[in-house]
């Protein structure tokens, strides 16, 4: 039987304008793991305490831009600063996407920018479209998952290595104290 987990994603950025607020649920088999994702679709929220409680809700972020809007695309940078300053001192774990690759035509940032950014951001880079399906949408979420299942897994060892040495310095303090 396949393990269960359960991974809480959210969508930022402006391409979403126009749209309301979202949230989906969506099951799949992810490297021999049933995962449930719950996916958070702001829709270019713009309430700050609304979206910094998104931010803080969110194990793993998609943030999106239009590469038809060279606005969106300068606005994810100071996306990722505050989700940074919300998630602190915790590593955010997130994929960066260009939206509507079928308007080509229409470009007005690189798919270099993109990458150059991603490679800043230190995060994967995808472009795609969701009006045609374009650029494998579902792998964009699927990748995301397991970069949350992975931060997880170190988070984990880290917890459990430092709650050991914690309980190692108590008995070292009690036994101390029994010698002295």
């Amino acid at each position: 039987m396949a393990k269960s987990a359960e991974v809480k994603l959210a969508i930022f950025g402006r391409a979403g304008v126009g749209k309301s607020e979202s949230t989906y649920r969506h099951q799949a088999n992810i490297d021999d793991e049933v995962v449930t994702m719950e996916i958070l679709d702001t829709a270019g929220q713009e309430d700050t305490i609304q979206r910094e409680g998104h931010m803080r809700w969110g194990e793993g972020f998609v943030l999106v831009y239009d590469i038809t809007d060279r606005g969106s695309f300068e606005e994810v940078l100071p996306l990722k600063n505050i989700l940074d300053e919300v998630k602190k001192p915790k590593n955010v774990t997130l994929i960066l996407v260009g939206n509507k690759a079928d308007l080509d035509h229409s470009r007005q940032v690189s798919t270099e920018e993109g990458e150059k950014l991603a490679t800043e951001l230190a995060c994967a880079f995808y472009e795609c479209s969701a009006c045609t399906g374009e650029g494998n949408i579902t792998e964009i979420f699927y990748e995301l998952c397991r970069e949350v299942r992975r931060r997880r897994m170190v988070q984990g060892k880290t917890r459990r290595r430092s709650s050991t040495t914690h309980v190692k310095q108590a008995i070292n303090k009690m036994l101390t104290k029994i010698s002295s």
